[in-house]
């Protein structure tokens, strides 16, 4: 079974959309969007750095969000961008999934980011008198460091086993960049095979194609299980154009809005700009 099977090389992305009169305006948009995330979530992590008044876990907390937010949006808003230009863009069989494991990672670190955070205001609405003795800088380090190391381990595992699942027909993706839900389509359909392998004859046959198939039965339900756990909806014909929207929401918009909700209406945070554009004010 499959033993004539050519691997795909190479994926074709279709961009977000195809409406010409769109694209100028799209790209316009999004460039925009992208230049304030940069500017606005670097400019956090510079400020928060460079100004001791604001050297608290809390902060620090918000400079690693800043940090992924910026990275998350770089992994996958250029090549947004130039789909604009393109009806398609094709990308290496390597390369899509070096963009997948990249936006894995930054996503599960912003989510325990969250969690950890949630715990640091925990801390400090409940144990007020023992925060700072509860939240040293070495548990925050570690902290932000264990983050890592699961998303890392997470987004090694998801992909590995994505990218291990045989693809060797169509290698047009629905998308913007390699996201999970969209790739998966392009795998060989096991659920064929298997009514294949039922309806034949021979034991002996079918103990063989079971046989050969094994690793990637097991790989499968492992992926949908993991796959299934990070995108729980329900399928439908237009849900692969609306996981498109809601990913420009999560890739693009929020690492954008992070720094106006969690830093720009925080009172130490104006008061540390004013002090860095206008000189040294008395804190």
């Amino acid at each position: 079974m499959g033993e004539n099977r050519t691997q795909v090389s190479l994926f074709l992305l279709m961009g977000l959309t195809q409406q010409e009169g769109l694209k100028s305006i799209l790209f316009v948009l999004f460039l925009l969007i992208y230049s304030v995330t940069l500017v606005g979530n670097l400019g956090m992590i510079t400020l928060i750095h460079t100004d001791p008044q604001l050297h608290t876990p809390m902060y620090f907390f918000l400079s690693v969000l800043s940090f992924i937010d910026s990275s998350f949006s770089t992994v996958d808003t250029p090549r947004l961008l130039e789909g604009f230009f393109t009806s398609s863009q094709s990308i290496s069989f390597t390369g899509c999934a070096v963009q997948m494991a990249f936006m894995t990672l930054h996503g599960t670190a912003e989510f325990l980011l969250l969690a950890i955070m949630a715990y640091d205001r925990f801390t400090a609405i409940c144990h007020l008198l023992l925060y700072h003795t509860i939240m040293s800088q070495h548990l925050c380090v570690q902290l932000v460091a264990s983050s890592y190391v699961a998303s890392i381990a997470n987004a090694a595992l998801l992909t590995g086993n994505i990218f291990r699942l045989p693809y060797c027909g169509p290698n047009i993706i629905n998308h913007y960049f390699c996201d999970i839900p969209p790739v998966l389509k392009l795998a060989v359909s096991y659920a064929y095979i298997l009514v294949t392998i039922l309806r034949m004859h021979s034991l002996e046959a079918q103990r063989k194609a079971l046989s050969t198939c094994a690793s990637h039965f097991t790989v499968i339900s492992l992926l949908y299980g993991t796959t299934i756990f990070m995108y729980a909806q329900p399928s439908s014909r237009s849900s692969m154009e609306q996981n498109k929207i809601v990913s420009v929401v999560y890739t693009v918009v929020i690492p954008m809005l992070n720094p106006l909700i969690y830093n720009l209406r925080n009172k130490d945070v104006k008061i540390a700009f004013k002090r860095r554009c206008l000189g040294n004010l008395s804190p």
